[in-house]
């Protein structure tokens, strides 16, 4: 009944928005155009995979292009299943145990929400960042519709809705704080961290109400409205690539 119903909601996003993309493949493409050859990259808060569950080939093929891939996270369980990362790294990644300046790029999927002190996390992605080096990372829109309702869920709802809309079991659905999930709140972290603001790009994602039918029509008519560049605010996700700055004299 499931496949049934994604079949009938794909053949309705191309009908209605059929220029619609996943976010995961929006912060894949743009993975595919930074992340340089023979890199030394950190993923944050990696978890047992760095992409969507079915986005396993082009996960293989972007870790493929790096010199070393580190993936840090605190969840044991997801870093042993693990199969992409070069070396797992059981820890905080507000405390990085890593020297200065050992890494070309760090990147984190959806990672960002759940940081109660960014700052501080931010100050360490700084510091293991050579000069030049990028920070890339993909996080939920506050100012969103999608995000406005669900900041109003409780956690257990939003485990129940985790499990019956995307099929994750409750251990992949953590507690989220937003303390950085506006352009202007990126945007002013990063510059009090030591970054410049390559760019904060806002795309929208699949209908999360894809499998209620009624519900999903709705859904993606709004979701082709946000295309007006007016709107671009609204739209679900962030994908944002800071570069670590420099001081004026150095």
């Amino acid at each position: 009944m499931r496949k049934r119903l994604f079949n009938w909601y794909w053949w309705l996003e191309r009908r209605i928005h059929p220029g619609l993309r996943y976010s995961q493949v929006h912060y894949h493409d743009l993975l595919d155009a930074r992340i340089p050859k023979n890199c030394d990259w950190l993923d944050l808060g990696c978890g047992h995979q760095m992409f969507a569950s079915w986005m396993k080939k082009e996960e293989h093929e972007l870790a493929a292009r790096s010199r070393r891939l580190v993936g840090i996270d605190r969840d044991l369980g997801g870093l042993k299943e693990n199969v992409v990362i070069h070396d797992a790294v059981y820890g905080d990644i507000g405390a990085l145990p890593f020297e200065s300046g050992s890494f070309d790029v760090v990147t984190a999927n959806m990672v960002i929400e759940h940081l109660e002190d960014p700052g501080t996390v931010l100050g360490e992605v700084r510091r293991v960042l050579r000069p030049g080096g990028l920070f890339i990372f993909h996080t939920p829109n506050c100012r969103s519709l999608v995000m406005t309702m669900a900041r109003m869920i409780p956690q257990s709802a939003k485990i129940w809705l985790a499990r019956v809309l995307e099929e994750r079991e409750e251990k992949d659905v953590f507690p989220t704080h937003y303390a950085m999930n506006t352009a202007g709140s990126i945007s002013e972290h990063a510059r009090s961290s030591g970054f410049a603001v390559q760019e904060i790009r806002s795309v929208s994602t699949s209908a999360t109400t894809a499998l209620i039918t009624p519900l999903c029509i709705i859904e993606l008519v709004y979701l082709r409205m946000l295309e007006r560049p007016v709107f671009a605010g609204l739209r679900s996700n962030l994908i944002a690539t800071l570069e670590r700055a420099e001081p004026a004299d150095h």
